[in-house]
């Protein structure tokens, strides 16, 4: 039983159902980032745990093209975690909202067992083209950005033991805001890969299948946390966002075609 997404079900209304709620102009989304559910403290240090509770929530925003502007702030820490390290993980939170020019206007501390991250991104739409997850049509190209694997082969290697690098995409995932500017208005759909291709392709392709052009492995199907860019393209246009992805030097894979049929999904990943 899918316990997320029957608390999804609970609230479900017009504004339910997408990277964030739209409002007007406005962009409104948030999420939460767990100690012990998204990482563990030994994983990360802290200011790479502020970092990526900040990135993680910015790319909701970019994948329906609104720049992000404010956050608001939910922090619970325990109560034995030491000043100096609470200070490192809000600096991660404070200096990447900076880098993306979005102010914190508010929020609440807590004590808490674990540490834990919630941020409402207040963001607003691009040339008020909002890219949603709904619009994909019979024919239309299914693409994503950059490379997929590096997030759960990081999470593999750290459940053994081992160390990552800082570049791994566990670490710090890579956000597309430059090629989405340019490229909105010719994507039909988008979503950023947050749960992974076997979880996210059939939330763009609800009503179709997709004929793979492009081999995928069990590492790139299965990872969660990429926080690519997933999106349907009409052909005619393809080449316009090829150009675009060229220009921003961001990697392009085509990944298939909407056909008729009924997307199959083999894995998921899970938030429970």
């Amino acid at each position: 039983m899918d316990k997320e997404q029957n608390i999804i079900d609970i609230f479900t209304n017009k504004f339910i159902g997408d990277d964030g709620a739209v409002v007007g102009k406005m962009v409104l989304s948030k999420d939460m980032f767990v100690e012990n559910t998204h990482f563990k403290r030994g994983w990360l240090s802290a200011f790479e745990i502020g970092q990526k509770a900040m990135l993680v929530n910015l790319s909701d925003a970019v994948a329906m093209n609104a720049v992000p502007c404010f956050a608001l702030l939910g922090l619970g820490v325990p109560s034995n975690l030491k000043n100096s390290y609470i200070l490192e993980l809000c600096k991660g939170i404070k200096l990447t909202a900076e880098k993306y020019g979005v102010k914190i206007i508010g929020g609440d501390t807590v004590k808490s067992s674990e540490i834990t991250i919630s941020l409402s991104i207040i963001s607003y739409l691009q040339n008020a083209k909002e890219v949603s997850r709904n619009g994909a049509a019979l024919g239309d190209i299914v693409c994503y950005t950059g490379s997929l694997g590096g997030s759960l082969k990081g999470l593999k290697t750290l459940l053994n033991g081992g160390h990552i690098s800082s570049k791994s995409k566990f670490k710090t995932p890579i956000l597309r805001d430059k090629f989405m500017k340019h490229s909105a208005k010719f994507i039909k759909c988008a979503m950023d890969i947050s749960d992974g291709l076997a979880s996210d392709l059939p939330k763009i392709c609800s009503k179709f299948r997709v004929k793979f052009y492009k081999n995928v492995s069990k590492l790139q199907w299965l990872s969660g946390e990429e926080y690519e860019l997933l999106f349907c393209v009409s052909p005619r246009n393809l080449k316009r966002v090829q150009n675009e992805a060229k220009r921003c030097r961001v990697k392009l894979n085509i990944l298939g075609k909407i056909i008729k049929g009924k997307q199959k999904t083999h894995g998921k990943f899970t938030h429970f």
